[in-house]
């Protein structure tokens, strides 16, 4: 039986976990254990712990389990710090931002403010999971930082706003080796993940990939989408018909479910 593993979303829920536990409590915490949405319990080891009164920062590395995963023993940082009242957030709406904050006073919850740093792709092109200028961390990865994050906070009676910044070192590199260029996500990978672990060969998140990148011809405005099962297939259309392949699909073997989508 293969090993599965965990997502970056995953890792960067840990990892934002366990450094609002340092930051609120003021103890050390290297382990920590968060529910993937998929409902297996994710253990991490909490690595490259830096701690001061204002924000702390740690590390938990990827695990791509038995799947050929290019991310596989990447750190995936996280930064918690508590909030300046007079900075902006990068790629937030403000506005919409402010209403949050007021919602959750009311409430009397936590403000969770999440940006992604060094290594964390930037969208450019409309049609993708998150708006343009936002850090390219998918909305099920936000949501699993926001629920742990929370819990921390109501456990250590915390009210106040935080703000969470992802990053990767080494992201910029691995996204070449990724579809983020061809997608207009720029500077670095994606948080990913929407059951929170990584299934091994998964052919669900070939299909996913296709899906966004129809969704995006879509949102470009294209009426048309060119699909080819792989770069054979691309250099034809080019050759004979000059065809701008930024409007074209590849689908591998998954022909009629891209005819699906397509419909």
């Amino acid at each position: 039986m293969m090993r599965y593993g965990f997502t970056t979303g995953s890792c960067a829920t840990a990892a934002s976990k366990a450094a609002t536990y340092m930051l609120l409590t003021g103890k050390l915490k290297q382990n920590i254990t968060i529910q993937t949405p998929k409902g297996i319990l994710f253990h991490a080891e909490i690595l490259e712990i830096t701690r001061s009164e204002k924000e702390v920062t740690c590390a938990v590395k990827k695990d791509g389990g038995d799947d050929p995963d290019i991310t596989s023993g990447t750190l995936i940082f996280s930064t918690v710090r508590f909030a300046d009242r007079e900075k902006k957030i990068p790629g937030q709406n403000n506005r919409q931002l402010s209403g949050i904050h007021v919602e959750a006073m009311q409430e009397k919850r936590a403000v969770i403010c999440i940006d992604g740093g060094e290594g964390v792709g930037r969208v450019t092109k409309p049609g993708l999971d998150q708006p343009v200028g936002n850090a390219a961390i998918n909305h099920v990865p936000r949501e699993m930082i926001e629920k742990e994050v929370q819990e921390v906070c109501a456990l250590a009676d915390f009210c106040g706003v935080l703000h969470i910044t992802i990053s990767v070192p080494d992201g910029e590199r691995l996204a070449e080796q990724t579809f983020n260029p061809r997608l207009g996500i720029v500077g670095g990978i994606s948080i990913l993940g929407t059951s929170g672990i990584v299934e091994p060969m998964s052919s669900q998140a070939l299909l996913d990939t296709i899906k966004v990148e129809l969704n995006q011809k879509k949102a470009e405005g294209y009426g048309i989408a060119a699909v080819s099962p792989g770069n054979y297939g691309l250099d034809y259309m080019k050759k004979t018909y000059d065809y701008d392949l930024d409007r074209s699909v590849k689908c591998s073997n998954f022909i009629g479910d891209t005819i699906d989508m397509a419909v």
